[in-house]
């Protein structure tokens, strides 16, 4: 039999929570940072939509 080669060794991993270099965010802080702006977004024209069609004079 072969044995499988561990592929993880070959590239140095990331550390989760780590930068990966030149002061930039890591990749995961900066998308939940994209979704959560997206979605406060959203959130606030809905609730401004609300306003606008229930506040009728």
């Amino acid at each position: 039999m072969t044995k499988a080669r561990d592929k993880s060794k070959d590239k140095p991993r990331d550390d989760t929570g780590a930068e990966r270099g030149e002061g930039r965010f890591p990749r995961g802080l900066a998308l939940r940072l994209f979704a959560y702006l997206i979605a406060g977004h959203l959130l606030a024209a809905f609730l401004y939509l609300l306003f606008e069609v229930g506040g009728g004079k």
